[in-house]
């Protein structure tokens, strides 16, 4: 009989102490014996519970085993456009050394909702391609899942003739099973050759910020010199490995407004954020039909420099004037947390959307709120009591928007250590015959202009290079 109450736990103590004794005599030989005891007992254990598992009633689970025949319906083309928070993810495309990418999520969820086969087989396309912790409300993916219809015998490869309506709802079935983060919202029919990428007409990207200290109207101004087609090989990161030589690219709006007020640019367009104590949150709205490797973050990393007084709005021109300044001076980009795809473009496309299906997303994005801003009204009023005690208020919530050490003594744009020029990152790599040589001579004839306008853009836009939308 077990001693009672404090005794009984102190008899457990005693025991445990006998056996670390009884461990601490034996020899490395004797350890080693017991630790193949102990492995062939958990060996044993794990075979009885994968057994008992199998079983239902004594009876093999023959559900369990049973393999789902895709072959069985028919298969459609579709356009999905689905959102996202991006912030604890390492981006949206799939990676070899990591799960945690939105495009593993979802196609672990097509293949678990029996829409797809494989990714392999989906004949899939991604609209945009967002990197580690950049959001997206309006993304877009083209792919072949799978129909309602049943396959025809005569026919198999026939694909599925049923309207949206008499369809599966692949946005309702996807949200069941997807991680709250990431959100299907509607989707359409689209032709076998339809791809979300390159039928793209237009893409809309927002970037969140304080105001801060910034002067509001001196951004504001130098957004304005964005618009237009230029080259951008100073305001983006070159990805010349992949083949990427062609920096001209079109911007049809670049405007900084307050989140929910009228655009900015007139009254309180000064620096020291006015009454609100820098909180008032703006942001940067940006469409164009295709972007470079972080153009957005490098844009508004020299934005910020422009609020701050650090540089005069003038500074894009010269950065844009790559005869001038071919080399792109070193600076650090802004953060990627406030990037949100916001928006995209499509010639006769017609979603179809569950008022059911938009209204349970609508919840879910209220919960995500809510939680998000509990925590900064907690914050703010931390940030209040903090003011009335000592009467200072620092305006630096931009700050911690953009990377790197900031120096006592500010350095202009145009006068920093530059990285290599396009030209000179071409011939590194066709000498380490990592490119084609021809591709040198290209990279000549567009650093030196002999490339017009309109050939440069249309360049841009068929070029199908793996660093367009990457913002």
């Amino acid at each position: 009989m077990d001693p009672p109450g404090d005794e009984h736990a102190q008899y457990n103590v005693i025991q445990g102490e006998n056996k670390k004794e009884k461990l601490d005599l034996l020899s490395r030989e004797e350890l080693m014996d017991k630790v193949r005891a102990m492995e062939l007992h958990i060996r044993q254990l794990r075979n009885i519970i994968a057994k008992s598992s199998s079983t239902t009633n004594g009876k093999p689970d023959k559900r369990k085993h049973r393999e789902f025949n895709h072959d069985k319906f028919r298969r459609r083309h579709i356009l999905l456009r689905f959102c996202y928070l991006g912030w604890d993810y390492q981006g949206l495309a799939s990676q070899e050394d990591t799960a945690r990418t939105i495009e593993a999520e979802l196609f672990r969820c097509l293949q678990l909702t029996r829409l797809v086969r494989c990714r392999q087989t989906a004949n899939y396309h991604r609209c945009g391609r967002t990197d580690k912790g950049v959001s997206a409300f309006s993304q877009v993916i083209s792919l072949d899942v799978r129909s309602q219809q049943l396959a025809d015998p005569a026919d198999p490869t026939a694909a599925a003739t049923l309207s949206p309506e008499q369809e599966i709802n692949y946005p309702a079935i996807l949200n069941k099973v997807l991680p709250a983060e990431i959100r299907a919202l509607c989707w359409s029919p689209a032709d076998p050759e339809a791809s979300a990428r390159f039928d793209c007409r237009a893409r809309t990207y927002r970037y969140f910020f304080p105001r801060g200290d910034l002067n509001i109207q001196a951004m504001c101004e130098a957004a304005g010199r964005l618009c237009g087609h230029h080259d951008f090989r100073n305001l983006c990161k070159m990805d010349v490995g992949n083949g990427v030589i062609e920096y001209r690219r079109r911007l049809e709006r670049v405007t900084i407004t307050p989140v929910d007020g009228p655009a900015a640019g007139g009254g309180g367009g000064g620096g020291g954020g006015g009454g609100d104590g820098g909180y008032q949150m703006y942001q940067l709205e940006v469409r164009g039909n295709a972007f470079l490797w972080h153009q957005i973050r490098c844009m508004v990393a020299v934005l910020f420099l422009v609020g701050e007084g650090l540089e005069e709005p003038s500074v894009i021109d010269q950065l844009l004037d790559v005869e001038t300044n071919p080399r792109k001076p070193q600076y650090s980009m802004a953060s990627e947390l406030p990037l949100n795809l916001f928006d995209v473009d499509y010639d006769s496309v017609r979603w179809h959307c569950d008022p059911a299906v938009l209204r349970a997303v609508a919840e879910t994005l209220q919960r995500l709120w809510t939680q998000s801003a509990v925590r900064a009204a907690m914050l703010r009023e931390m940030l209040t009591e903090l003011t009335a005690r000592h009467g200072e208020q620092p305006s630096a919530q931009t700050r911690c928007l953009t990377s790197g050490v900031r120096p006592r003594v500010y350095t202009p744009l145009l006068r920093r250590p530059t990285c290599d020029s396009l030209e000179e990152r071409v011939d590194h790599y066709v000498k380490r015959r990592k490119l084609d040589p021809a591709i040198l001579e290209s990279a000549v004839s567009v650093a030196g202009g002999r490339v017009s306008d309109a050939a440069g853009e249309a360049n841009a836009c068929s070029r199908r290079s793996v660093c367009d939308d990457r913002w």
